[in-house]
C-alpha cells in the first residue's frame, strides 16, 4: 500500500521503516499535515499523522480527492479528526490504542494496521469506525495472543 506519513520526527523514523519490512511503500514526511502539504498525498492510499496534525472538514475533503481511503493517527485519540466527516467521505480512521506507547509499540501498531487493511480485514479495537462488528473483537483477541 503506498502511504505518507506526515510529522515523523527523526527518532521515528528508522524504527517506523523498520517495522514496516518493506511491506508498504512509506513516504516519511518531518511537516505536519496542512493545507500546503496535503499534496503529498497524491497517489497514496493511507496517511499516518500526529495528534498535532488538525484535519477539518476541509483537510479530510481534500484528501478524499486525492484517494485517501484510510487515516491512522499516531495517538490514542482522535478528537484532532473531524471523524464524523471522515466517516461521510467514507474514509477509515485508526488509532494506536493499545498500551506500549513507546516509538517502537506505535510503529508496530501503525504497520498492523495498514496489514490488517490492505487484507481488507477489520483492524479490531484499533478501528474508530461507528460500526460495531464482531470482527474487531475477533482480531484483538489474535493481536493480543500475538504479542
Amino acid at each position: 500500500m503506498k502511504v505518507v506519513a506526515y510529522n515523523i520526527k527523526p527518532e521515528e523514523k528508522e524504527i517506523l521503516v523498520l517495522a514496516n519490512k518493506k511491506v508498504h511503500d512509506l513516504t516519511l514526511i518531518s511537516n505536519g499535515l496542512d493545507g500546503t502539504t496535503v499534496h503529498y498525498a497524491v497517489g497514496k492510499k493511507a496517511v499516518i499523522v500526529s495528534e498535532k496534525d488538525f484535519l477539518d472538514k476541509s483537510i479530510l475533503f481534500e484528501l478524499k480527492k486525492l484517494g485517501v481511503l484510510y487515516l491512522i493517527t499516531r495517538s490514542i485519540g482522535v478528537q484532532h479528526i473531524d471523524a464524523t466527516e471522515a466517516e461521510s467521505l467514507n474514509i477509515k480512521i485508526a488509532n494506536t490504542p493499545y498500551e506500549n506507547q513507546t516509538i517502537e509499540g506505535v510503529a508496530k501498531q501503525t504497520i498492523r494496521n495498514l496489514n490488517f487493511w490492505e487484507n481488507g480485514k477489520c483492524i479490531g479495537r484499533a478501528c474508530c469506525c461507528s460500526k460495531d462488528c464482531s470482527e474487531r473483537l475477533d482480531n484483538v483477541k489474535h493481536y493480543n495472543r500475538k504479542r
